[in-house]
């Protein structure tokens, strides 16, 4: 299938999300669509897709103008989308979830569709159980379903919006075999939507780089990383040095803790945490390190062993408690746990502000502005939450933390976020670091652990082993950890 985007417009208030934006996509190649946060790939994608209206232009199918009123109408032509939070029911089976749009009278045939889902997903090499709950799935194993869903829907277009974000490095070389599979061996054109380089080169036979909503560049790889940056931003990234980790008191204590969870049990972990510490938490998915997380968070009770902070028990605070006592945590999943969507911004901050049952609506408007400003959030106090980028609404998560903290637990702090901008959210975390937040984090980026991490807790299989000195330690030799292997 041949696309062409023709002339491609769409504005949100003041902000053009995409100027005048022309391509031309084959069949059985993978397209990047690169571009920093806001540049307006998922504006762009979200139009081929179905999702949203153009103000104006037009979209091409093998020379046919095509317009969409919905995304059934896109999949219908063959234009599938994943998006980086998938749409998914979480009440409902891996299989029920498959079942979903598909156009079979009111009772699809159950066992019919068990033999798609089966043979879609072994051919892509993906080991999904049927009867599994999605809320038990790891983020990874949800896009896999969504992308067995779609091909089993007819779709030969297959647009991923940062699908790398969040999952595993086994579940990433899994999902890119897949999709070179399907690109190169049976024709789907894939597009790649992405600001992440390393994906970009070991993934992509083209990339098309927008900025400010504008394409800016279009070249066959291989290309250098430092073109594509300069084609991202307008210049080149320089490296900040990182300060030195300051030599604080333990002010958090795990103790032979053990959580008991539906999916695995974290065993016997014991960590004292500093003043100003930074702690990276790696793993694979399901490894326990979420787990920890929210039994730090006051979400997952422990049931045996002690948490302390600054020496007072907390083991059975609740996740309120444990806000009174100074700690925050900030969630992967931005708008299943982290955000509301149909909230404006602003309404955001005067639910994260204390302030009794009235609400300063001058003052909390002044706020967000200022924090909007401070962020860079590319959006206004009045923009519902669900209407920003990944990467803004990833920026508003960061901007709703208090201010005075003395634990801060993150979950894949940069996800969805470029290279400038993931790195400015981490001088902001230093900040806090230098001022005695201590930051426990997860992230499934090992090069982000071993560049931010004072220590490393490495998870494999519920037991934690502790790394004190990451910046001697590579990436593969942590990777061996984290496989399980010493």
């Amino acid at each position: 299938m041949q696309i062409r985007i023709d002339q491609i417009t769409k504005t949100f208030g003041r902000v053009r999300a995409n100027d005048s934006i022309s391509m031309a996509l084959e069949g059985g190649r993978i397209y990047a669509v690169l571009g920093e946060n806001g540049a307006g790939k998922s504006t762009l994608m979200k139009i081929l897709s179905g999702y949203q209206p153009a103000d104006s232009g037009r979209i091409l199918l093998d020379g046919q103008e095509v317009r969409f009123a919905t995304p059934a109408d896109a999949l219908i032509t063959g234009i599938g989308m994943l998006h980086q939070d998938p749409l998914d029911v979480p009440n409902l089976t891996a299989l029920e979830n498959f079942m979903l749009g598909k156009h079979e009278g009111l009772l699809p045939k159950r066992r019919t569709a068990l033999t798609a889902f089966r043979e879609v997903g072994q051919r892509l090499g993906f080991d999904l159980n049927p009867d599994a709950y999605i809320d038990s799935l790891t983020i990874g194993e949800r896009q896999q379903l969504e992308i067995v869903r779609l091909l089993s829907m007819g779709a030969r277009v297959l647009i991923l919006d940062e699908p790398t974000t969040g999952i595993s490095a086994a579940q990433k070389e899994t999902l890119f075999n897949s999709l070179k599979h399907l690109a190169h061996e049976q024709g789907v054109t894939v597009i790649l939507v992405s600001h992440k380089l390393e994906d970009v080169e070991a993934l992509c036979d083209q990339v098309l780089v927008l900025r400010a909503g504008k394409l800016v560049g279009e070249r066959a790889m291989p290309i250098s990383a430092g073109e594509l940056v300069t084609l991202m931003f307008g210049q080149s990234l320089e490296r900040k040095p990182r300060p030195p980790a300051p030599k604080g008191d333990a002010i958090f204590e795990a103790a032979h803790l053990t959580i008991l969870t539906r999916r695995l049990t974290v065993h016997d972990l014991s960590l004292k945490a500093h003043a100003g510490e930074v702690i990276g938490l790696a793993g694979l998915d399901g490894s326990g390190q979420r787990e920890f997380l929210r039994a730090c968070a006051g979400l997952q009770p422990p049931q045996r062993g002690h948490l302390r902070l600054h020496g007072r028990d907390v083991s059975r605070a609740d996740y309120h408690q444990m806000a009174r006592f100074g700690v925050a945590y900030a969630p992967s999943g931005r708008l299943e746990e982290g955000l509301v969507a149909g909230l404006t911004v602003v309404e955001h901050f005067a639910l994260a502000r204390p302030g009794g049952l009235w609400i300063r609506w001058g003052a909390v408007r002044s706020y967000t502005q200022k924090q909007i400003d401070h962020y860079h959030i590319k959006g206004q106090p009045e923009s519902q939450i669900q209407m920003l980028s990944g990467g803004n609404q990833q920026r508003t998560l960061i901007a709703l933390l208090p201010d005075q903290l003395s634990l801060l637990l993150l979950e894949d702090p940069t996800r969805g976020l470029d290279v400038e901008s993931a790195r400015w959210v981490w001088e902001q975390l230093l900040e806090r670091r230098a001022k005695g937040t201590t930051i426990l984090f997860i992230s499934p980026d090992l090069d982000e652990i071993i560049e931010y991490s004072d220590r490393v807790l490495v998870f494999f299989g519920g037991r934690a082993t502790l790394v004190d000195d990451p910046a001697h330690m590579t990436t593969e030799g942590l990777g061996r950890l984290i496989g399980g292997k010493s």
